[in-house]
């Protein structure tokens, strides 16, 4: 493995501990509430919904939003099986807040389809509206971080997996 994977991985498990050794216990209700909207109950049900037509100003966003979805989840699901990255080791004396869903960190899963489903729905809102939805999209992915089942840089690359995914769609 090259010096820069390395540096890579020790300052991705540095910044891990970092934020899971700062865990607030008011927050800690609230990270496990926002970590469900990049579920995929939550994902799949908005995108249908928008999909659907039921807001017929967003259906074309909605159509977007599901493609982008499905996109992202295949090459996320790709990228986990081939790359197998284990989840993170907490810091002595912390454990997870969530149940991780599966044995693999790399990408995270909740923060891919997040922001897939929030780009095209944003891009259709207006724009003090779909900066919120980005916002709360990207609170996802944080949310992963802090309940310990996800590395930093697994969230990060799971957001460049949803923009490249809504970017093809588009």
């Amino acid at each position: 493995m090259g010096t820069w994977i390395l540096r890579l991985r020790d300052y991705d498990e540095r910044l891990f501990a970092a934020l899971v050794t700062r865990r607030h216990p008011r927050l800690d209700r609230a990270m496990r509430a926002v970590t469900y909207l990049g579920g995929a109950v939550a994902t799949v049900s908005i995108a249908l919904f928008f999909a659907s037509g039921l807001v017929p100003a967003m259906h074309a966003a909605g159509l977007d939003a599901a493609q982008a979805l499905i996109l992202s989840f295949i090459a996320g699901q790709l990228l986990k099986r081939t790359i197998s990255r284990a989840r993170p080791t907490m810091p002595v004396g912390f454990s997870f807040l969530t149940q991780p869903p599966d044995r693999f960190s790399f990408p995270s899963g909740h923060a891919t389809a997040a922001l897939a489903i929030a780009l095209p729905l944003a891009l259709a809102l207006p724009p003090l509206s779909g900066l919120g939805v980005i916002m709360l999209a990207l609170l996802v992915g944080v949310s992963r971080c802090y309940l310990g089942v996800h590395y930093p840089g697994d969230v990060i690359v799971g957001w460049v997996l949803a923009g490249a995914s809504v970017f093809a769609v588009l």
